[in-house]
């Protein structure tokens, strides 16, 4: 499966910004809401804008969580790119494929598709050279089933 998969060739200004952004999601913190640490019914909700007036991360007491900030975002060349290089497109459909340019974009097979169209959106992407970011372990069963020489493992003995 990893022989055949399409690699992006990245210009060496993409993959030292894609190094960096790297280096900067280490560095930053988690962002907490207020009171995530107190109440079970707060915690994981994710960031909201603090805002009354004695809210301490708002205040950026030390000792309080650091508050979100424009200073910790990311080179505007790679935001939002798979760490790959590659632009992520959603896929429902093989005919989705067509769409995509495998140059510089990857298909991500939607969460509500079953296996059975899983298993030809890859096979169509693996025609075009397009690579699949998300092809699950099922799908790479039947497709083994497939190819494999003794069809053991696809009559279930």
């Amino acid at each position: 499966m990893s022989t055949d998969v399409p690699r992006r060739l990245l210009g060496r200004d993409l993959r030292r910004l894609l190094r960096l952004r790297l280096r900067m999601e280490r560095r930053e913190p988690r962002w907490m809401r207020i009171d995530e640490w107190r109440y079970k019914r707060v915690e994981g909700k994710g960031w909201r804008r603090p805002r009354s007036l004695d809210n301490k991360i708002r205040k950026e007491v030390k000792g309080y969580p650091k508050r979100v900030k424009v200073g910790y975002g990311k080179p505007r060349l790679v935001r939002g790119l798979h760490p790959s290089g590659f632009e992520e497109v959603m896929v429902y459909r093989p005919e989705d494929l067509e769409k995509v340019d495998p140059a510089r974009q990857a298909a991500r097979i939607g969460g509500s598709v079953g296996l059975r169209k899983r298993v030809e959106i890859v096979r169509k992407a693996r025609e075009l050279g397009i690579r699949v970011l998300n092809v699950t372990a099922d799908v790479k069963r039947v497709l083994e089933g497939e190819r494999s020489p003794s069809g053991s493992e696809a009559q279930g003995t």
